[in-house]
């Protein structure tokens, strides 16, 4: 029965979802663990077939860190943010473009629903400019969005599944690593999404970083920029790559999402769980301003 109440639970939400673009930035335990990966997939899927339109935005940062060490380069993060040459990145689009942004598409198109793969440089669906990290440092060739051409995504997700890969180049052709959290945020901001949800290695957005169970169930957008502009929340420290992820849902709400997602990729199906059920599974920001320690 509890299979029965499950999908009752679901059936307003999909009721209400049908037709919507959810954003979805793929990251965190989900993309290195084969089995989450899966359950992934399958989520996505599900989505298309109830009639909402997925769309992918990831990075792939084990990965990128895994070859840097193989190639002896210097591994290093500002303010969340990776610090990019100019061998970083040329070996960023390699990891991204050819293999991890390929990887996704297979594990999709297995699992019923044709995928396609894209970057920032496909229909310049990025433009990039040169961003120092928020603390003043310079990081090199990582770069910001500065605008997102939507035509491309519009005209594959008609009929697949598109899956992004967070490059991009500025308008002399230089290319740049850019954070999948801000990717994600921008490319929600872009289509106009319903929801953005941001799949990552905690349970959620923590008041304290060394306690699992302080997740904060929701929080509207005036706690966020607070907590972004003191570096804390309700006492905790807002550190490393939690940052970017609340930066991206500002942005994303901020153009017209309704709400933006921060869910714990390492449990199986938190995208469904976050989506289609009361309860929900991570962080919920909206434009309100009330929030509830979970």
């Amino acid at each position: 029965m509890r299979d029965v109440a499950t999908l009752l639970e679901a059936l307003p939400y999909i009721r209400e979802f049908h037709g919507r673009t959810v954003v979805i930035k793929y990251g965190g335990a989900a993309m290195v663990d084969p089995e989450l990966g899966q359950d992934f997939a399958r989520d996505v899927v599900l989505l298309k077939y109830v009639g909402m339109n997925p769309v992918i935005v990831h990075g792939g940062g084990p990965e990128i860190t895994a070859y840097m060490e193989r190639l002896a380069l210097p591994v290093e993060f500002v303010d969340g943010l990776r610090v990019s040459d100019a061998a970083t990145v040329e070996l960023v689009k390699m990891v991204l473009v050819g293999k991890v942004n390929k990887d996704i598409v297979l594990l999709i198109n297995r699992h019923g629903q044709p995928a396609v793969g894209l970057c920032g440089d496909d229909g310049l669906l990025f433009r990039a400019a040169r961003r120092p990290a928020p603390s003043g440092r310079d990081i090199g060739f990582v770069g910001r969005i500065e605008h997102v051409d939507v035509d491309v995504l519009l005209h594959v997700a008609q009929d697949y599944i598109p899956v992004v890969a967070s490059v991009g180049a500025d308008r002399e052709g230089n290319s740049y690593n850019i954070n999948a959290d801000e990717a994600a945020g921008a490319v929600a901001r872009a289509l106009h999404a319903h929801k953005v949800v941001f799949l990552t290695d905690v349970a959620g957005w923590l008041r304290d970083p060394a306690d699992p169970a302080s997740t904060i169930s929701e929080a509207g957008v005036a706690e966020v920029s607070a907590a972004l502009e003191t570096g804390f929340a309700g006492g905790g420290r807002v550190t490393g790559g939690m940052r970017p992820k609340l930066a991206a849902c500002l942005e994303a709400i901020g153009g017209g999402v309704s709400s933006a997602h921060i869910v714990d990729g390492r449990v199986p199906h938190s995208l469904l769980l976050e989506l289609f059920t009361d309860a929900g599974q991570g962080t919920k920001i909206t434009t309100g301003y009330a929030s509830v320690a979970g």
